[in-house]
């Protein structure tokens, strides 16, 4: 039983880390995505808007003048919380910029969809030493919590660097309790409670591959970065389209 409820943490922690680097990923697209390719949406829009008005102003039907107000209105909309507090806020509550700031850490935006692979391997040796499952009372969990919180920011921008002290950090800290063998019940209780994780992470899981952002990245598992290179391609050459479009009505 003992050797059953350590192979069920240590599958549980390996399945963690995949859930939160691909979260990561979900996050990090999402706002890179926007920031990146934003303005090329609202000069779209613009277009739109543009030729819809140039169209209603040509032939005075009343249902190209609806659908230029309704183009018009699409321009400019009312900007809900999420944007409002854009950068600030995630499933969790804030972003990781956020928390690098109360965790005293440099803000930094990440650069790339997918961090390094010298981040994914800091990451993952980091999470499976310091994981809170591994710690054995309450004292010890709370230290992991604290520490996890930072490598999980310090991942989150594709922070290399810091990764590497936290590892160093880490090394250098107390040694953690050896775990001691329990009682049957003791086993049987944490058995079910990791059971129990493992349904609540792949929930999470699920809600994140069945996303729109998800889906997106399952366009380009192996390259996301590059992704965002070709829809800015795509965008770039409908600009052109519309521009040419609305030169031909205005002309």
């Amino acid at each position: 039983m003992e050797r059953a409820v350590r192979a069920a943490e240590q599958a549980l922690i390996e399945y963690e880390i995949a859930v939160e680097t691909f979260r990561v990923e979900v996050e990090n697209f999402s706002r890179l995505h926007h920031q990146k390719l934003g303005p090329m949406y609202a000069r779209l829009d613009e277009l739109e808007a543009q030729i819809a008005e140039a169209q209603a102003e040509r032939t005075g039907d009343p249902e190209d003048v609806r659908k230029a107000h309704e183009a018009r209105a699409r321009v400019m909309p009312m900007p809900g919380v999420e944007e409002l507090f854009h950068g600030w806020m995630d499933s969790e509550g804030l972003f990781p910029e956020a928390a690098a700031m109360l965790t005293d850490q440099p803000v930094r935006p990440p650069q790339r969809v997918r961090p390094s692979t010298e981040a994914r391997k800091l990451y993952r040796e980091l999470a499976r030493k310091a994981h809170p499952d591994l710690a054995q009372d309450e004292d010890e969990r709370k230290r992991r919590d604290e520490f996890i919180t930072r490598v999980n920011a310090a991942y989150a921008r594709g922070d290399a660097e810091l990764l590497r002290e936290l590892a160093e950090e880490w090394a250098a800290g107390p040694a953690p309790v050896e775990w001691k063998p329990s009682r049957s019940e003791e086993l049987y209780a944490r058995l079910e409670w990791l059971s129990q994780r493992k349904e609540m992470l792949t929930f999470i899981a699920g809600e994140l591959e069945e996303s729109a952002i998800g889906a997106m990245l399952k366009l380009a598992p192996d390259d996301p970065d590059r992704l965002l290179e070709e829809i800015a391609e795509q965008l770039l050459t409908q600009v052109g389209e519309r521009e040419t479009q609305l030169a031909e009505l205005i002309g």
